[in-house]
């Protein structure tokens, strides 16, 4: 791991890392049922090879995880990543600023190293192997977006970023702060990354209990979504991942959020980093021609 800032600890309530895996005795059972002729019956109670075995109510991060699956579709980027693209075809440095509130500082992650940028780091390094890539984590826990735009020369204009990945809005609605029907502070945010020609991709809320006991999580999540079309940035539907965990591959709260009941925990950070990390790929390897394709997301 390269030098760069240490993100803020988080919470004080964090979760062990989970990193499940199918336990050695199991396959050596289904090795043994297989030489007695007992294959058959066997694979009746074993799951497929990509998924594990949905969690029962009550289970809790350290009894069972879906597997970590990958969605081209869910997680395309509609806007290719120009500048990436044009680092990553002249195997230039690679520089990407992470700014945001407690979640991107590592809220709920064992150490800063199981943070959403420290594993997205790790990710992009293995994606672009040959080249050098940094992720520096300018979170800070507690802030709304003000607080940001307040800092935005000197945590992330100053670094001069090829890319700038910008989670908010969660703290507002936490605080229950009325939504600003204008969008002032993310339209200035957005302006001013664009006139340092940095590629821009927003990250919206956590699908978390405290998130969604909030009546103004649905506005913001629609007003996020409208700026980012409206003004032709990247966004990453992180809410709708994090609900697709919940009600499709049916993981209790408490295996992808911390104790907290609001920040996320190592396997999600991890998760989220690596579906991101994957995102970045694709759109900065995209070919022209497919640039303007929509995907869905929900």
């Amino acid at each position: 791991m390269r030098n760069r800032e240490r993100p803020q600890e988080g919470s004080s309530e964090v979760m062990n890392q989970d990193r499940c895996q199918r336990p050695s005795a199991l396959v050596a059972a289904a090795a043994l049922a297989a030489t007695i002729g007992l294959g058959v019956a066997l694979s009746q109670t074993l799951p497929a090879a990509a998924t594990t075995p949905a969690p029962l109510k009550g289970a809790t991060a350290a009894d069972s995880h879906a597997a970590c699956r990958f969605d081209t579709v869910q997680d395309r980027l509609e806007y290719p990543l120009t500048r990436v693209a044009r680092h990553f075809e002249s195997d230039r440095a690679i520089k990407i600023v992470a700014i945001g509130s407690s979640s991107t500082a590592g809220a709920g992650a064992s150490s800063p190293d199981a943070s959403y940028p420290s594993r997205l780091e790790a990710d992009l390094t293995k994606h672009f192997h040959w080249q050098d890539t940094t992720v520096l984590n300018r979170g800070v826990n507690g802030e709304e977006a003000p607080d940001m735009l307040a800092r935005f020369d000197d945590s992330v204009i100053a670094e001069r970023p090829d890319l700038v990945i910008w989670q908010t809005g969660t703290n507002l609605v936490l605080r229950d702060h009325p939504l600003d029907p204008k969008a002032t502070v993310l339209h200035e945010g957005l302006a001013r990354l664009k006139a340092i020609h940095a590629d821009v991709i927003l990250v919206d809320l956590q699908y978390a209990p405290k998130v969604l006991a909030k009546p103004e999580t649905e506005g913001m999540l629609a007003q996020i979504a409208a700026i980012a079309k409206e003004q032709s940035v990247d966004l990453f539907h992180r809410f709708a991942l994090m609900k697709h965990w919940y009600q499709a591959d049916h993981m209790p709260f408490d295996a992808f959020v911390a104790p907290d009941g609001l920040h996320m925990n190592d396997w999600s950070y991890d998760c989220f980093a690596q579906r991101l990390g994957s995102a970045i790929e694709e759109a900065a390897t995209r070919p022209t021609a497919t640039a303007g394709v929509h995907r869905s997301l929900h």
